[in-house]
């Protein structure tokens, strides 16, 4: 007897009478979660995942960091001018180049790790990044081979940009297909974790260079160490995500059995990796994505890349006196960011983030005014106030953007609008605050230009629905043991209602 039947579907009394009508009928109003739809996450195979994805993402942010850090010597050795400010700006600008190809990365990168799997891409995206790097260490200087010295770190720094594009949606993808629903927040800050542990390895390389060789030797060859040193430390981190096996999402869709997730009901589970879908169907989450994103990258990118050349070019300092003083900040927020991650968790991701966007909008000003003023300790309270202000952001984000999209378009939807904004206003941060302070002549400018990010990124918070302790969407629910597993089949035991 068909379920549709209008005479059925109108008497009650007449659908209770026929059993099996009845069971379709509930299941379709209020469907009832099985025990098999569960994931019950290994606790050993979840913290080997967030190594992995950790200290691969740690050994990109190396790789990457290391050009912010060397730019003013970079700018000599490949674009030699005479002139201080243009050197700068020509090394920013090749800095901004390689964030030009990530969202074509990102385009590439992330509808394949929907379409064959997280971990071949992001393995991919490791080797790609190791060798771009390791080749910028070996071109020879502007004074060897002229006008292709440059020609070749462009080059490599697109190849750079490209790899990075399928890195961060991928590596913040797999950890939150691997964490249990009510502690995505905690593990997730283990990314960017990773992401501060590879900015303190470059920052502190860089340093301990500048500190031992003088301004000749570092030109001639000190700057390359650094890059070299990409080639073993790709290695490694290619050998950790080739152990890890595919999240237990991606495996659970890739054989079809999600079935009662609430969160997936609307969510088709086929067409994994298109493009063109991503943009059709889930644009108005692309739009919150890159304002999130672009928010925080400009903030990120101005504290951890750019201000050790604010302090040594803009307020002339030494190179090792800035460096020194961000280095002691990012270990502060090493230390602290995963209790951030526990707070997401308890009290939500939009609380965590709010909190990070207004610290920046209400203390950018009061902190570069205390950053101006010169003294070990006013430099050092103005940078801990911004640095506090992106913890927040830092210890959530990385569980709050991969929650924005459905399993079958995660990697890629986040790919393509993290980039888009990482490009449009991450990479660009440098060379723009370069920029605005040579044409208005005000040192104050990265203040007024993270107030307006966190403005942006108060709207785009208040429009995020929250997503704390919470299944993925299209992903069945994710708990940590078979008790928790049972008790929550308990309480979804769908009632009939007639």
């Amino acid at each position: 007897m068909a379920a549709s039947d209008p005479h059925l579907a109108a008497d009650p009394e007449a659908v209770k009478r026929h059993p099996t009508l009845f069971r379709a009928i509930r299941q379709r109003r209020n469907p009832r979660l099985r025990r098999s739809d569960i994931t019950v996450t290994d606790d050993r195979a979840v913290k080997r995942a967030v190594k992995a994805a950790s200290l691969g993402n740690a050994m990109e942010w190396f790789d990457f960091g290391i050009y912010s850090y060397l730019a003013v010597t970079l700018g000599h050795v490949f674009f030699p001018s005479g002139n201080d400010t243009t050197q700068l700006l020509s090394s920013f600008a090749t800095f901004a180049v390689a964030f030009l190809v990530r969202p074509l990365g990102g385009m590439v990168f992330g509808p394949m790790g929907d379409r064959i799997g997280r971990k071949k891409v992001l393995a991919l995206t490791m080797i790609l990044m190791a060798v771009g790097t390791f080749a910028i260490g070996v071109i020879p200087s502007h004074d060897a081979i002229g006008l292709w010295a440059p020609a070749l770190l462009i080059f490599f720094r697109l190849v750079q940009g490209f790899s990075t594009g399928g890195e961060y949606g991928g590596a913040s993808t797999f950890i939150a297909e691997y964490a249990p629903d009510k502690r995505r927040g905690y593990f997730g800050s283990f990314l960017e974790f990773g992401t501060l542990a590879g900015y303190v390895g470059a920052a502190g390389l860089v340093t301990a260079l500048t500190a031992v060789l003088d301004t000749g030797q570092m030109e001639s060859w000190g700057w390359r160490i650094p890059f070299l040193v990409a080639g073993p430390l790709g290695l490694v981190g290619l050998y950790l995500r080739l152990r890890l096996d595919e999240t237990p999402a991606f495996q659970k869709l890739e054989g079809g059995t999600v079935h009662a997730s609430e969160a997936a009901d609307h969510v088709e589970t086929t067409a994994k990796g298109d493009l063109a879908r991503i943009f059709r169907q889930y644009w108005p989450t692309l739009i919150l994505c890159i304002c999130l994103v672009g928010a925080y990258n400009i903030t990120d990118y101005m504290l951890l890349s750019y201000m050790p050349t604010y302090l040594s070019d803009e307020l002339g300092y030494s190179e090792t006196h800035g460096l020194l003083i961000l280095l002691a900040v990012m270990v502060f927020l090493m230390l602290i960011i995963s209790q951030i991650g526990r707070l997401s968790d308890r009290f939500g991701r939009k609380p965590l983030l709010m909190t990070g966007m207004l610290g920046f909008f209400f203390l950018s000003l009061p902190a570069f005014l205390l950053i101006r003023q010169g003294s070990i300790p006013a430099i050092t309270a103005g940078m801990l106030m911004l640095g506090l202000s992106l913890v927040c952001m830092l210890g959530t984000m990385s569980a709050a953007l991969p929650a924005l999209f459905p399993t079958p378009v995660r990697y890629g939807s986040l790919s393509v609008g993290y980039n888009l904004s990482a490009s449009l206003f991450g990479g660009t941060t440098p060379l723009v605050i370069t920029a605005l302070i040579s044409w208005s002549g005000t040192n104050l400018m990265p203040a007024y230009y993270a107030m307006a990010a966190a403005l942006v990124g108060v709207i785009a918070v208040a429009c995020m629905k929250e997503t704390a302790r919470k299944p993925l969407a299209g992903s069945p629910p994710s708990v940590e043991t078979h008790e928790e597993a049972a008790e929550l089949v308990a309480s979804r035991a769908p009632e009939p209602k007639f």
